[in-house]
């Protein structure tokens, strides 16, 4: 059956971040790139206005003689190959860098699969074998480096260029039905996600704080223009307060905060470390702190305790303040 370029264009407003439209040409590859993106951060999801129509006529048309040449090399799907090959490779060390051999099989394969995804989308496809192989070989080179991602998917994207070839043309009536499609792009998407988001739920803590941190650098950045940093930290507070509107306001609210209080509850291991070393509870006031940090360093400073271990249980004592002066909220517990 052809396809219909308003419908597409109807699927692509409706749910285009999500890859609709083009679950409903049969690009695959690409409706699940853009559900592990959200429609290519956006930006894909708006350069497609121009080019649904092609995307149609490819479906539409018999393009076997155009498959028998070898395609040509697209900056743009090179550029593609390597951000999302960065990009797996990056959630890959958020979510999977307690595996062992991370560095050697874990990152490459990431970075060679989303480098891959990307040189499958549309009609033409790549050596998914030497793609892998580029990644393994390449991955020693920068072992342990946070920025080994970039150089492994450089590489990676390279070798995908260069073994790049059309797919063999579908006979009419192959085309699979709607339902194990689906499940496979789920099972897809919950390999790439579940070891992401159990990493957050993990350290919910530690991963709030530093969403708190970075917007307040952010905010701190424009210190001299007051009205700025106003309209910023509205901006930046907007989803908060579109939910609230959402789920009514008022009694939500309060009820999202306690959920909010609850998550925080959970001390990272750095705050349960610190406590501990101060010899503090958890409903520790900024007072009980401070009073445990100065009679821990009069017990453990160099110059009053002449044991070999005083000097590094100095140094650990000052970390511990410093780490509850930070991050320690007991006012959540009230």
């Amino acid at each position: 059956m052809a396809k219909s370029v308003m419908v597409a264009y109807f699927l692509w407003a409706v749910g285009g971040p999500l890859g609709l439209h083009h679950l409903y040409l049969g690009r695959d590859s690409h409706a699940l790139l853009w559900m592990l993106t959200i429609g290519g951060f956006g930006f894909g999801w708006v350069r497609e206005f121009t080019r649904i129509p092609a995307y149609v006529g490819e479906v539409n048309q018999d393009a076997e003689k155009e498959r028998r040449r070898v395609p040509s090399v697209g900056p743009v799907r090179f550029a593609g190959q390597v951000c999302v090959g960065i990009y797996f490779g990056t959630v890959a060390v958020i979510g999977l860098n307690s595996l062992k051999f991370f560095y050697l099989i874990v990152l490459p394969l990431c970075v060679g699969a989303g480098v891959h995804l990307v040189s499958n989308i549309g009609q033409q496809t790549s050596d998914l074998q030497k793609t892998l192989t580029t990644c393994l070989i390449t991955s020693p080179i920068f072992y342990g480096s946070s920025f080994s991602p970039l150089p492994i998917s450089l590489a990676a994207s390279v070798t995908a260029a260069k073994h790049r070839r059309f797919k063999p043309p579908q006979t009419p009536g192959s085309t699979q039905e709607l339902g194990p499609r689906l499940y496979r792009l789920g099972l897809a998407w919950l390999a790439f996600s579940a070891p992401l988001g159990y990493c957050i739920f993990h350290n919910t803590t530690a991963t709030l704080y530093y969403l708190s941190d970075c917007f307040a650098a952010l905010l701190d950045i424009f210190w001299f223009l007051p009205w700025l940093r106003s309209v910023l930290e509205y901006i930046l507070l907007t989803p908060y307060r579109i939910l609230c509107v959402i789920t009514g306001g008022g009694y939500y609210e309060e009820a999202w905060r306690k959920v909010l209080d609850i998550l925080l509850k959970e001390y990272t291991e750095k705050e349960k470390e610190a406590l501990q070393v101060l010899s503090l509870e958890v409903e520790a006031s900024l007072e009980e702190i401070t009073r445990s940090y100065r009679e821990q360093v009069k017990i453990w400073h160099p110059d009053h305790n002449p044991s070999k271990d005083a000097e590094a249980m100095f140094v650990r004592v000052h970390e511990a303040y410093e780490v509850l002066l930070r991050h320690h909220r007991p006012r959540r517990f009230k």
